[in-house]
């Protein structure tokens, strides 16, 4: 099952990545650029393996390195109460997510 943001959490995209709003905490995320190329490959169905081979390909990152990333990034915002589900045959995500709320 992909990846889904709560219904009570807003993406809204920004010139350096995207902010998430939590409506029922008025907490506010922000994610960089990778951290928003991440989370939309997860909620558009993709597997952690899948979304770390894009992100290594694009980056200068081993795909093991990446793989942590994704899998502590989705962790991260699954934990947060942001996301439900998982990376279907992955873990959860990693880079650029953290509290400005």
């Amino acid at each position: 099952m992909p990846a889904q943001l709560r219904p009570d959490v807003t993406l809204t995209p920004t010139d350096d990545g995207a902010v998430l709003l939590d409506e029922r905490s008025g907490r506010y995320y922000q994610l960089n650029r990778t951290a928003l190329l991440v989370l939309r490959s997860l909620l558009d169905g993709r597997t952690a393996e899948e979304t770390a081979a894009d992100l290594s390909a694009r980056h200068p990152v081993t795909a093991d390195r990446a793989r942590a990333d994704v899998d502590r990034l989705h962790e991260t915002l699954r934990t947060a109460g942001l996301v439900t589900a998982g990376p279907g045959g992955g873990g959860p995500a990693g880079t650029g997510a953290g509290t400005t709320g």
